[in-house]
């Protein structure tokens, strides 16, 4: 049994729910097929399961070291790396002007699926890099471009990108990092950033960082944020590089991806270090925001990635682990014992894990799918609608992806009992693996308040008002489905829930009670991304039940006993029987708990605001 990713379940998001294929009227995508299509995705399994999973659970023993300024990452991910990059994965769905491959961002990520699953940590080396890339593709000079953009798309360089200081975390603006204009045009940058993900190692020859930094006289906050493009080793007139006054103060010793450096670097301490503006000044933060949908989106693929992995591996421990007798004979000493997976309180935590891990599949592609329909749309309208979904799925995708990610991995654990716990088992590691994707690329509190604040007054509420238009357009097919109808009424209770909330904070924003939609931002982004995994697994039970009504009536299965029979011995039916059976579990357990969730937000309680700080303790 493969254990990284549910490639069946992938192509069924691809093909069926998504219809990846269709992408190719466009012409941007005019060569893709969906031959191309699984063929990539099947070499992508193989890089993952050859190369990439192999080195996990030795790279996360190893670890990252530092000695007199320098990183070593684990040994072990030299060659998976190399590998990837010689395949020109890194670029798969970028331009061919740029070096990329030209595929589908949808077909990229969901190749991420399985070597993040096998390796997040080698994961994070190019992930970081791609995205300072398509800075540079968006926003650099054609020299900038020339010296450092090919060499980061082709991986031989690495790059990352660099906002937090110890007194600048979620609040950026504070940051204190400086830059100074030099007589020929560059600038001498000064200061310290923390945290940096991938911020020194020895994968590659030279990275680029992308700073945030302050021009002299520059106004106060975010307005006065601009963004450099600062070297490790800068590049001279003969190819020769020299040094450019980057150094690394240490690295951190954490929870998890312990193969991943995460470093604090110094800027200029020298005196020496030069960085080049991107873009204009004081233009940092909109800048960085191009960054950061695919950023927010890469991290919510994390949560999503161990979650896979450690759904499959609990999946078949709860197949091999004997244990117990059957829950009919649970009292007779002769009964014979039987896998965990038989026992009801087993299955209940495993239709958990399945439900939750194809939600985000289906949640973290249609971003995807929504990104690529931006990039290929020749109308302005329909580009202008996708984006709108894309500003509203990626805090959602970040949150949801990384927290319930986490209660996947740590269900795993439940699964396994004892063995879980400890080392022996892999779940541990993807557990301590994961639990960052809620904290680093703006904590999961920020998402809900760049919801809240920010995307749900756009355009006066019309980006939400297109999203539901469109979730509508679908839900008219699938209220045609009589053996769906109790599924799609809870799912309409669930989404007026929703409606009502958003109204209430809509109200409250005009008075002087704004402070409550700021107090429950959280659980209302928590309830969107129910709402939202809800009306997607629905969707996919109606597209499974007419799947496995077909195949029914192929096998002349007209009663409950031949039916049985199918399920018994068809794999595609058992498979589309698991589909309707995730969003049945899914929608019975999580949405019929939305109206509650709804009500204890609209009660208005400011406990949380009212109660003073030594209230919380007397320490």
């Amino acid at each position: 049994m493969k254990l990284l990713a549910d490639e069946r379940d992938i192509k069924f998001v691809l093909h069926e729910q998504l219809r990846i294929e269709e992408l190719s009227r466009y012409p941007r995508f005019s060569e893709f097929s969906r031959e191309i299509c699984d063929m990539v995705l099947d070499q992508a399994e193989k890089l993952a399961e050859k190369e990439f999973y192999p080195t996990n659970r030795k790279g996360d023993e190893e670890g990252c070291t530092f000695e007199d300024g320098q990183v070593r990452v684990p040994g072990c991910f030299r060659e998976p790396y190399r590998l990837y990059c010689e395949g020109g994965w890194l670029a798969m769905a970028d331009p061919p002007e740029v070096g990329g491959q030209g595929f589908p961002f949808l077909l990229g990520n969901a190749c991420l699926e399985f070597l993040g699953s096998a390796n997040w940590a080698v994961m994070m080396y190019p992930g970081l890099t791609h995205g300072a890339a398509r800075l540079l593709e968006r926003h650099g000079s054609r020299e900038l471009q020339d010296i450092y953009m090919y060499r980061m798309y082709s991986g031989e360089w690495a790059g990352t990108m660099c906002l937090t200081e110890d007194v600048a975390g979620s609040d950026v603006g504070s940051l204190r990092t400086k830059a100074v204009k030099r007589e020929d045009g560059s600038y001498s940058i000064s200061g310290q950033k923390i945290f940096i993900s991938c911020g020194m190692h020895d994968l590659t020859e030279n990275i680029v960082h992308m700073v945030l930094a302050r021009t002299e006289g520059a106004p106060r906050g975010a307005k006065g944020i601009s963004i450099f493009v600062v070297p490790r080793l800068l590049p001279r007139e003969d190819g020769i590089l020299e040094d450019n006054d980057v150094r690394c103060a240490g690295i951190e010793k954490k929870l998890g991806i312990h193969g991943s450096s995460t470093c604090v670097l110094n800027f200029g301490e020298n005196g020496n270090c030069r960085g080049f503006l991107l873009g204009e000044e004081n233009a940092g933060m909109r800048i960085m925001f191009d960054m950061m949908n695919e950023a927010r989106l890469f991290v919510g693929m994390q949560g999503l990635c161990h979650a896979n992995a450690a759904y499959l591996h609990a999946l078949q421990y709860a197949k091999d682990r004997i244990q117990g007798a059957p829950v009919e004979r649970m009292k007779d000493p002769f009964a014979p014992r039987v896998p965990i997976i038989q026992h009801p309180d087993v299955r209940r935590m495993l239709m958990f894990m399945k439900s939750s891990t194809e939600g985000m599949r289906a949640l973290m592609h249609l971003a995807s799918y929504c990104i690529d329909r931006v990039r290929a749309a020749q109308d302005p309208g329909e580009r202008e609608r996708f984006q709108g979904y894309v500003d509203l799925l990626i805090p959602i995708c970040k949150s949801v992806g990384s927290d319930l990610g986490f209660r996947v991995c740590e269900t795993a654990i439940q699964v396994y009992g004892g063995y879980g716990y400890s080392r022996e088992y892999p779940v541990e590691q993807f557990l301590r693996d994961c639990k960052i994707a809620s904290i680093y690329e703006g904590t999961n509190g920020i998402q809900a308040l760049d919801l809240v604040g920010r995307k749900l007054t756009l355009k006066r509420g019309q980006l939400v008002k297109n999203a539901l238009a469109a979730i509508d357009e679908i839900l008219a097919k699938v209220r045609t489905n009589f053996n769906l109808r109790d599924m799609v009424q809870i799912y309409d209770e669930a989404q007026e829930s929703l409606i009502q909330v958003t109204k209430f904070f809509a109200l409250k924003g005009m008075t002087d009670e704004f402070h409550v939609p700021l107090l429950y931002a959280k659980p209302y982004l928590d309830l969107c991304g129910d709402v939202s995994m809800g009306f997607l697994l629905l969707w996919q039970a109606h597209l499974a039940d007419r799947r496995l009504r077909e195949i029914y009536r192929d096998h002349n299965a007209s009663d409950d006993v031949s039916r049985g029979k199918v399920l018994r011995e068809n794999r595609s039916a058992a498979f589309y029987f698991g589909k309707i059976a995730s969003a049945r579990f899914f929608i019975n357990q999580v949405l019929t708990q939305a109206g509650g969730r709804a009500r204890s937000i609209m009660n208005n309680d400011k406990s949380a605001l009212d109660i003073p700080d030594h209230g919380f303790a007397l320490v």
